[in-house]
């Protein structure tokens, strides 16, 4: 699996926007989502600094960029909306399915395996960055996200740069706390949603591309779902960027017990029996020591770094969050993150 690997960078904030990715298209509206930032500023405004931030922020110069550095894919989150008023649910956001296009012809250019990642949050809250509506529960707009990957699947299909797809960006699932349950989607219809979503994938494009399963922070609820033969090329994507484990990071033995917890994420997600990957990792500590000096804190965000290529290498993908922030986040934009380790430690 090593040699056949994808060692890439998410393309965050390019076709959904972000505000940690690029807070200065929000700072004026005082908005913190896609959605807020349009209804403060109104769709006319909104759609303007959509088109004028998807045509500059991301370019061919950046995916010949990434390649050079070493990587040999790219995760690109593509909203729901992306057929706009063609699409399944026309409404006030704007498609982009030109520019997915133009980002598969760079990448086929260039050599670069492209993963396309539904972006959206099943179970997440209703609001922001333009996710459809009542996805909270997954039940009412599951047919249209439905019709969504039938047609991104359909279109790609034969094209030699298109990977796979992920169902989702990320998944909030329901999950039962003593007597009661916390909000999110039901297990039972995120796990219908992604057998129905695996079969409209093969019928539109074979057995080839990846169907990928956000595992939703639970690394080990998925038992030996969709690891039986009928099933081809799934696999289970663990999300890292934030890891929930209290660890105190001071020093290298403790960013090396971080990165441990990290490896039993993994180790306990494999036992579903699908390929697991890292779908979003940073470099970024999870907590700050105020007596800690700048020039410790890079050191150890090199040896986390380090330490999480290491552990990484046994998967069949891991993606790096994100390729380019505006104000050059030093732990996630990968610009700088990555900038001092040699092209031999990615690949």
């Amino acid at each position: 699996m090593a040699e056949l690997a994808l060692h890439g960078v998410n393309l965050t904030g390019w076709l959904t926007l972000e505000s940690w990715v690029t807070p200065e298209l929000f700072a004026e509206a005082g908005a913190l989502d896609e959605e807020s930032l349009m209804m403060t500023v109104g769709e006319r405004r909104y759609a303007e600094i959509v088109r004028n931030h998807r045509a500059s922020f991301m370019t061919k110069d950046d995916f010949v960029r990434i390649a050079a550095r070493g990587f040999n894919a790219v995760r690109l989150p593509v909203p729901w909306y992306v057929y706009g008023e063609s699409g399944p649910e026309p409404g006030p956001y704007q498609g982009c399915i030109e520019l997915v296009d133009t980002a598969l012809e760079w990448a086929e250019e260039i050599g670069l395996k492209v993963v396309f990642a539904l972006a959206m949050n099943l179970g997440g809250p209703s609001s922001g960055s333009g996710m459809a509506p009542d996805l909270a529960d997954c039940h009412v707009p599951r047919e249209r996200i439905l019709d969504v990957v039938f047609a991104l699947a359909k279109r790609y299909a034969l094209r030699a740069g298109f990977f796979g797809i992920e169902l989702a960006d990320d998944v909030s699932p329901q999950v039962r706390r003593g007597l009661t349950l916390t909000d999110g989607v039901p297990a039972h219809r995120l796990r219908n949603y992604y057998r129905e979503a695996y079969e409209l994938v093969r019928s539109a494009a074979g057995d080839e591309p990846v169907v990928i399963m956000p595992d939703g922070g639970m690394p080990g609820g998925w038992g030996r779902f969709m690891a039986q033969r009928h099933y081809r090329n799934v696999w289970l994507d663990c999300h890292l960027d934030r890891p929930a484990a209290r660890v105190d990071v001071s020093g290298p033995s403790g960013v090396r017990r971080l990165v441990a917890s990290h490896e039993r994420t993994l180790r306990e997600a494999r036992r579903s029996g699908m390929e697991v990957m890292v779908g979003k990792w940073s470099s970024s500590l999870p907590i700050a020591d105020a007596q800690m000096t700048p020039e410790g804190r890079i050191a150890l965000e090199r040896v986390y770094t380090s330490e999480q290529i290491r552990t990484y290498e046994k998967c069949p993908a891991w993606f790096f969050n994100t390729w380019k922030t505006s104000g050059k986040l030093a732990g996630w934009d990968a610009r700088v993150a990555l900038a001092t380790f040699e092209r031999g430690m990615i690949v």
